[in-house]
This record gives C-alpha cells, structure tokens and sequence, in this order.
C-alpha cells in the first residue's frame, strides 16, 4: 500500500522535483517552506497530497507552475529545466478568480484573449468543455448568477481550454459544501480519465484525496517534507460508494495515523474525516 519518498527515475518522471527547498527571507530572519522534497510524477497520473495548514502544499504548487521559485533542487518538466510557468499548464484555485463583468464563455476564453489568440477559433471547444461540465445553458450568463460549485466548474474550464499537459489544482473544492464537493469529484474524475493528464491536486481531505488519486503524498509540518507517499490501489472508474468499501478505509485510517503520529489532527477532527470516509 505504501512506498518510501521516491525521485523520479531519470528518464521516467514527467515531473521530477529533486531536492528542493524554498527558504522565504524576511526581517526577522529565514523560514523554511519546503525542505529536501523529491518526487517523480509519471505522464498521466493523478497525484493527490495532503498535509496540515501551512506545511508548503500550495508553496509546492506555486514553484510548479512558475510563480515562485525554489531556493534548493530543481524541478524538471518533461524533461525541461523549470525556470518559469512551463509550457502545457493549466492552474485551478481554490478561488475561481472569475471576472463578474465576463460571461461564462468570455471567462473561459480569457487565456486566448491573454496570449493574443483569436477566441473565435476557440469558442467551439469553450463551448463543448461546458457541456463536458455541465453547463450548456449557461454561456451567456455572468458569475455572479451561478452557484459556488457551477463557477468552479468554469474554472476548470478555463485551466482545461488550451489542452495543458500538466494540471495544478489548489483546493479547488475546499470552500464547497459537501455534496457539491461529491459532485465535483466524480466530474473531475470522469473528465480526467477521458484525458488523462497529469494532475497535480492539493487538499485538506484524507478521503478526497484517496478517492481522486494514484498516489496521495503526505508531508509534515513545516518545513514540509514528504512523510510517505501511498499508493491508491483501487479500481476505476471509482464512484462514492468506494468510501463504503473497507479497502478505502484502511487506507484513509493509515493515512490519519501518519497526522496523529505528527500530532496535526485532533479528536474531532478525526471524527469528521471518520464521518467523512465511511470508516
């Protein structure tokens, strides 16, 4: 079910991310985000990670995509040093960043209008990622008469639109309540496996990231290192009643034993991920 931290085996690693670190300098002296991370994620899996507030889970994600920058290591994409946003990359946050005076069509059509594309030759495939997600209907429509969850959707959209090879998403579910939350699972996990694309995807939720990943990476308080990386063993397509299952429970209870061990989780908090898994 488990395995050790791995780098990615040269050649092998879509993304390999070899020792790195990321040190912030201030006034009052250095803080340490990220430490001795290595990882390798192999073209098309879905990875999930997991760890307490503050550990560098969405530092990581930021140095993946090129908005911020490693202070040790090196990250390489498709086997291209990683000096900026690469090429191929989609981002979804857990804020849609939607703009209200857009329509929903216009909104996803932003990343052509940006790179100075002509987003007439863009509309058909806007328009067919929305019916993907459910959303024909809504093109005309502007954010602020959707739902939290229908909005997200548009992001994913957006991240969607110029086909990225390599997907980042940030708690991209975390201010849904549940069962919008369910919704999007089961849509990103059908969207995903029609595609398979890298997808690198940040959450606070032990069952969330089992249900979604191939691998779910835990790391530590900060400075964040990489704990254990488990290995999501269960078929696909997978839908909710796999939380029900004991295979996913044993996994969800490995994995909060791994936060109680670190101290991070407390008593009622573990009774909600229990809730929340079915275990």
């Amino acid at each position: 079910m488990t395995q050790e931290v791995p780098a990615g085996a040269a050649g092998a690693a879509f993304v390999d991310i070899r020792g790195v670190g990321k040190t912030y300098r201030s006034r009052r002296g250095d803080v340490a985000a990220l430490s001795g991370i290595d990882l390798g994620i192999r073209e098309g899996e879905f990875v999930s990670v997991l760890g307490p507030s503050g550990c560098g889970k969405s530092t990581l994600l930021r140095c993946l995509a090129g908005l911020d920058y490693v202070t040790a290591g090196e990250i390489t994409v498709g086997g291209r040093p990683h000096d900026g946003p690469p090429d191929g990359l989609g981002v979804v946050f857990q804020r849609d960043v939607l703009l209200d005076w857009r329509t929903v069509l216009d909104n996803v059509l932003l990343p052509i209008e940006v790179r100075h594309l002509d987003p007439g030759e863009w509309k058909d495939k806007a328009r067919k990622l929305l019916a993907l997600l459910g959303l024909t209907g809504f093109e005309d429509r502007h954010p602020w008469e959707l739902s939290g969850g229908m909005r997200q959707r548009v992001s994913i959209c957006r991240a969607l639109l110029m086909n990225p090879s390599l997907l980042l998403m940030d708690e991209p579910f975390g201010a849904l309540d549940a069962m919008t939350r369910d919704e999007l699972n089961l849509e990103l996990q059908r969207v995903w496996m029609g595609d398979a694309k890298t997808v690198f995807f940040v959450t606070h939720s032990i069952p969330e990231a089992v249900f979604l990943g191939d691998r779910v990476v835990v790391m530590s308080p900060s400075p964040g290192r990489i704990v254990e990386i488990v290995d999501v063993n269960l078929p696909r397509p997978r839908d909710l009643d796999i939380r029900e299952t004991p295979e996913f429970g044993v996994m969800v209870r490995h994995i909060r034993s791994l936060f109680q061990s670190m101290g991070v989780m407390n008593a009622a908090r573990q009774g909600r991920e229990m809730s929340k898994a079915g275990a």
